[in-house]
């Protein structure tokens, strides 16, 4: 996959670098319908450029959902940037770049997997029937997962199963949420059913059939969390029995296994190890810009990089956080840093340093040769918890022992005789700071509500977030600019 990374680079792709400088953003699915491809390379150069999308995704997740947790209390001294209004739980968000970005770029790359899906139903016979096949299976699950990361994010969304040309969109609505998870399950069912368990060579960190069944099993536990009496990504379906057969197939596969030490699963010498499920991949001259979206410039200076963060200022972990956090936990040392100097000056907030590497560092603050793990083997064993301790099947004991599992990896005690929905969340949340589960474990498992508006009574006491947040902060606003592309074709989310 590292060659795949290589055409990133002549991708037209959307990153938050130039989000925040350029609001003009274009619709959905904007192109062209393309003539046949005519050759194996056509099809495999449409196929990198599937994954290409996935370039600006770290950036995106670790505002949305981290900063929008209560892992992150992100606050800057001006109160103009842009994350400031995610952080804040404004509701003006329908002008905010992030929104612009996240709608267009997860329908860019529905657009460009509808392309080779059709592609390869007219004149897929150039490429033989395996590579077909497969071809197919990785771009359903790119197709499911950005339309996962849109229901997660907006709730109802348009439903588009081929390329149109621009006119044919404008006249699709907002399909329900029930549709959208629809087409998510059919794409995931015939992912997992025909993509290799693993690959060799260049073709290391393209999707598996692990990875699709683990997230057709995230899906699943999504579906089943609390509705909030919204058109989000909750559905109150009670399909934990699912999502649990679907991680123990994960599990049994004996594919995957937790590293000994976790501070090597983020490691830049140790990319696409035994506990990477799926991951974007980065390379050195074509990288990765999340290491420094949560830093700032004089972390970096701390540390003698010799160049500025994508941070500008900091946004630091909260305090709430840190408290759960204990100093002795191995994931204390290996994600974030409480205080370093600068020029002779402290600095006493704490940062998110799990993926900043001096001695690993690219050419540049955009330049990151590190991949981002989107999905690892302690997510799957963590989601068989919450799925039995949602009553989907398997017994308590189970649970505590996968539990004890992650918890004696980084060294903190086992836990005895039961394990509670609140301890795995808590442990949820210590084991993936910083990768931008956050939020999303808090809407899914029915606390989101409770759990931010305690925090935000603790932790903001400057005031800058000003309110309680309710039901429909739970999902985010439709960008404008696609409400004004043609109007009256979407409405716009309640309270916003």
């Amino acid at each position: 996959m590292k060659k795949i990374s290589l055409l990133l680079a002549t991708a037209c792709l959307l990153t938050l670098g130039s989000c925040e400088d350029d609001l003009d953003q274009t619709p959905i699915s904007n192109g062209s319908v393309p003539a046949f491809f005519k050759t194996a390379i056509d099809f495999e150069q449409a196929m990198n450029a599937v994954y290409s999308q996935l370039r600006g995704y770290p950036d995106r997740i670790l505002i949305l959902s981290e900063l929008r947790s209560d892992n992150i209390y992100g606050v800057s001294s001006q109160g103009v940037r842009d994350w400031d209004a995610i952080n804040n739980f404004n509701t003006t968000l329908s002008v905010s770049p992030y929104m612009s970005d996240t709608w267009a770029s997860d329908f860019g790359a529905i657009f460009r997997a509808n392309t080779m899906l059709d592609q390869l139903s007219a004149n897929g016979s150039v490429v033989g029937e395996g590579l077909r096949i497969r071809y197919e299976g990785e771009a359903r699950f790119l197709r499911a997962f950005h339309y996962f990361d849109l229901v997660r994010m907006f709730g109802r969304v348009p439903v588009i199963d081929k390329a149109l040309l621009p006119q044919e969109v404008a006249k699709i609505p907002r399909g329900s949420v029930a549709e959208v998870y629809d087409l998510i399950i059919k794409d995931l069912e015939f992912a997992k059913d025909n993509l290799p368990l693993n690959y060799t060579g260049v073709n290391v960190g393209r999707v598996t059939s692990g990875a699709a069944k683990g997230l057709l099993a995230l899906v699943y536990l999504t579906r089943s969390g609390p509705t909030y009496g919204i058109d989000g990504p909750g559905l109150a379906s009670n399909e934990n029995d699912k999502a649990l057969a679907l991680l123990n197939e994960v599990i049994a596969s004996n594919r995957y296994s937790l590293l000994p030490s976790y501070a090597n699963v983020f490691s830049y010498t140790n990319e696409n190890n035994a506990e990477v499920v799926f991951d974007v991949q980065y390379i050195v001259g074509n990288g990765a810009t999340h290491p420094g979206v949560m830093v700032p410039d004089n972390y970096f200076t701390s540390l003698g990089i010799p160049f500025g963060s994508r941070g500008v200022e900091i946004k630091p972990v909260s305090t709430d956080f840190l408290s759960i956090l204990a100093t002795n936990d191995d994931r204390r040392a290996a994600s974030v840093q409480t205080g370093y100097l600068v020029a002779g000056v402290a600095e006493n907030r704490t940062v998110l340093k799990k993926y900043v590497s001096a001695a690993g560092r690219g050419t540049g603050n955009t330049d990151w040769p590190i991949n981002f793990i989107v999905m690892r083997y302690a997510d799957i064993l963590l989601m068989k918890a919450e799925a039995i301790l949602r009553g989907g099947g398997g017994t308590p004991a189970e649970a505590l022992t996968i539990v004890n599992q992650i918890r004696t990896r980084s060294k903190l005690p086992a836990l005895t005789g039961s394990v509670t929905m609140a301890q795995l969340m808590e442990e949820r949340r210590r084991e993936f700071i910083g990768e931008g589960l956050r939020w999303h474990d808090l809407v899914r498992s029915g606390t989101v509500l409770t759990t931010m508006n305690a925090w935000i009574a603790k932790e903001d006491a400057s005031g800058k977030i000003r309110r309680n947040i309710g039901p429909n902060d739970v999902i985010y606003a439709v960008p404008l600019n696609e409400l004004s592309a043609t109007p009256g074709l979407y409405d716009q989310n309640p309270g916003y």
